[in-house]
């Protein structure tokens, strides 16, 4: 039968047709692999899970946005490669990173950042808008032209989102950002200092409103529309309004004409991506959330009390910026794990390990720094990831486990499941012991270290309403899945 395939109507020995089917297989797998490029993944965009709408759906899967990012600068900063960087995250088993478009940048020794991947030597920012051939931009090289896209942004724009997704990793694209002081005003694109096209005079906390932005609007929806349109292929990104609208005159009226450019803009074409907002730092109530936005986000959250009092919104709730309480990993680690056993269902702890020359995440930076990241760090985020993907998160909701024996300076985040299974993460130093108020025959329970992964379980009945749990030695924080049976 070989024989006769040798395709010109003649016999050929077995051997020498197996080696070539050998020799042209390999050569086309050689040819696929080279010709193979980072592109979209032919998904449905991120969305909201159908069934439990605080969690996500991304290929497929019921999805939790779990990640150590650096500090936003991924696209807009040229000289950082973020190849190595994405591949630290896909190492990791880490699936989000956030990065701003280029609207507003930094200045080196902004918020006391020593190596801030959001302020670009001289000449090496790059933004929407190409250069013109005019010198005098305040950060080096010559001014934008705000009339002319330029192309090489555009292409590290989507090849970076292209190299995420090929690592299973979502983009947070963050469009804009308030300008906290004259200093990051200074270096703005739309600063008419700094650019040819004669943008109006205005004052920093003026340029996010509908009505003393003298013409800026246009701008800002055009860049708003041209990215959101070069980025619809792909099923990994999502949209942030703007970061920290509570500061630097944001009105609320100008987010949600921001969110309805980004809804015409895809309107008619193949994919509609998810919206998120910026609401506090720490806690607040929505009170009148927009019916366009999909992820409320918020940053050094207050885990009870920032889901608590929004968990009726059937809505994402997400932690997306850390930091300023030191640089010890327990402090990013506890907040993870509590704002998902609390409810929430997006973590993004801002790493300062990552810089222009430390793509992989492994500068050491000064103590002195505004926050912390680690290898390590990410590593004890893993498996506060693979925790809860081990979980149905979807059929669980947060639950005040009644618990005794613990000092007031204890903690108790929990999930609860529609059948008796309860997911919990406990903040105190070296319990022996718990008892918890459950009507439980018998209980099974697996422990899990935070900081080495190190599974262990037990198993007992219960008597008179409770259960008593002899916890593994440990110290700082520890987390268990408990399964009972009525």
């Amino acid at each position: 039968l070989l024989a006769k395939l040798d395709g010109r109507g003649k016999m050929t020995h077995p051997m020498k047709f197996l080696r070539k089917m050998t020799l042209l297989g390999f050569a086309l797998a050689l040819l696929m692999t080279n010709c193979k490029s980072a592109g979209p993944h032919q998904e449905n965009p991120l969305s909201l899970n159908s069934k439990n709408p605080h969690y996500f759906d991304f290929r497929r899967q019921p999805t939790i946005l779990i990640t150590s990012g650096e500090h936003y600068g991924a696209v807009l900063n040229a000289d950082f490669n973020f190849i190595p960087y994405l591949d630290e995250l896909k190492r990791a088993d880490l699936n989000l990173t956030r990065t701003f478009t280029g609207f507003y940048v930094e200045k080196k020794g902004n918020f006391g950042i020593g190596n801030n991947v959001l302020a670009p030597d001289s000449g090496k920012f790059i933004c929407p808008w190409a250069r013109s051939t005019q010198p005098g931009y305040a950060g080096g090289g010559n001014k934008f032209d705000l009339a002319k896209w330029d192309p090489v942004y555009f292409s590290r724009l989507k090849k970076f989102v292209a190299e995420a997704s090929d690592r299973g990793i979502v983009v947070e694209l963050n469009l804009f950002c308030p300008f906290y002081d004259d200093t990051q005003w200074a270096v703005a694109p739309v600063n008419p200092n700094n650019n040819i096209n004669g943008t109006p005079e205005i004052s920093r906390t003026n340029v996010y409103t509908l009505d003393k932005n003298k013409g800026l609007l246009e701008i800002q929806k055009a860049m708003t529309e041209k990215i959101v349109r070069e980025l619809n292929e792909f099923d990994n990104v999502y949209y942030e309004i703007c970061n920290e609208p509570y500061f630097g005159g944001v009105t609320l009226e100008w987010q949600k004409a921001i969110a309805s450019v980004i809804r015409a803009a895809e309107r008619g074409l193949p994919h509609q991506h998810l919206i998120s907002q910026n609401i506090a730092n720490g806690s607040r109530k929505i009170s009148d959330p927009d019916p366009q936005v999909s992820i409320f986000n918020f940053h050094y959250a207050t885990p009870p009390v920032t889901v608590g009092m929004n968990y009726s919104l059937e809505k994402v709730l997400g932690d997306n910026e850390t930091g300023f309480k030191g640089t010890n990993d327990f402090t990013y680690r506890s907040e993870g794990w509590a704002f998902l056993l609390a409810g929430g269902g997006l973590y993004n702890n801002l790493d300062y390990s990552f810089a222009v020359g430390h793509e992989s995440g492994d500068l050491k930076y000064s103590a002195k720094e505004p926050g912390g990241g680690s290898r390590a760090l990410r590593d004890q985020l893993t498996i506060l990831k693979r925790f809860m993907f081990s979980l149905d998160f979807v059929d669980m909701a947060p639950f005040a486990l009644p618990v005794s024996g613990l000092p007031s300076t204890a903690a108790v985040y929990c999930l609860k499941g529609v059948t008796s299974n309860y997911a919990v993460y406990l903040k105190a130093n070296g319990i022996k012991a718990l008892t918890i108020r459950i009507p439980a025959k018998k209980w099974t329970c697996r422990f899990v270290d935070t900081k080495t992964g190190k599974i262990s379980e037990s198993q007992g009945t219960g008597l008179g309403g409770e259960i008593t749990l002899a916890l593994p030695r440990y110290s700082e924080d520890i987390a268990f899945e408990l399964r009972t049976s009525q």
